[in-house]
């Protein structure tokens, strides 16, 4: 006890004493593993009926689980995107939901659930992780109405980026065709060309993706060329949105104290 005690010389010993009483043990727990197996044998229909019964259910929420977390990680990486694109901005914006769209056919319009609580005001701009969807047209304590550059009365001042050509960007009702008007058949203008709103107007900040040039129409002696662009933001698609605010110099008190109350809003 002693050697085992202060110098563990007998710690292999033990092991092997261990190794050997293994059987033993088993031989032990061999009348519970018995009637446990025995008991397993007679096990009526109902109580098999009721625990199928109960693994069909917490399968069901299992995959309803799953579910969910296959949309939160969506939802993660939409806010990923979001947050990647709002670093790229020099103006404060606030993260929106998409939470109701117009039932006119004819109206391109959704509403989100931030309002004037949150410091929004008509005309701010509206844009997903891809480009801008348009502009805060209505405003409620909780919610906020938004045209979509795509409707049929929305225009936007835009520029090539490529090399600063302006134009002006009308919507056409399809959320997935743009016209670019009143550009002349000598300007240099190509299919694939990146227009961002030119900040013209006051009314959208300047450099904000819009749409890409998709395709070029030229007539024989008309003086304008007919041009359609392709939305940069998902329309149709796009849940999670950023409202952009002002520069800090022309933001009111109220927008800064709700600030504070709004974690998902973005300094710089």
């Amino acid at each position: 006890m002693v050697a085992d005690a202060r110098f563990e010389k007998l710690s292999s010993v033990r092991s092997v004493i261990a190794t050997g009483l293994a059987p033993v043990y088993w031989l032990g727990n061999a009348p519970y593993e018995f009637s446990d197996w025995v008991a397993g044998l007679f096990v009526n229909k109902d109580d098999l009926q009721q625990e199928n019964e109960d693994l069909r259910a917490r399968l069901m929420i299992l995959e309803r689980r799953a579910l969910k977390y296959a949309a939160l990680a969506s939802e993660n990486n939409e806010l990923r995107r979001l947050m990647n694109s709002s670093e790229l901005l020099d103006d404060r914006v606030i993260v929106g939901e998409v939470v109701g769209v117009s039932p006119d056919p004819f109206s391109h319009e959704v509403i989100i659930n931030k309002g004037e609580r949150d410091g929004l005001t008509v005309g701010q701009a509206v844009l997903d992780a891809h480009g801008l969807m348009g502009q805060v047209v209505q405003t409620s304590q909780i919610t906020s109405r938004v045209l979509l550059v795509s409707d049929s009365s929305h225009a936007v001042p835009v520029e090539v980026i490529r090399n600063g050509l302006r134009a002006i960007l009308l919507g056409t009702g399809d959320p997935n065709t743009l016209d670019l008007v009143h550009v002349p058949d000598t300007a240099d203008i190509r299919e694939g060309d990146m227009l961002v709103s030119s900040g013209l107007g006051g009314r959208f900040p300047r450099g904000y993706p819009v749409a890409q040039v998709s395709r070029i129409t030229k007539e024989p002696g008309e003086p304008f060329v007919t041009i359609e662009a392709t939305p940069k933001a998902e329309l149709n698609q796009s849940r999670l949105v950023l409202v952009v605010f002002p520069p800090a110099s022309d933001v009111e008190p109220v927008v800064e104290s709700d600030k504070t109350q709004s974690p998902a809003e973005e300094g710089n």
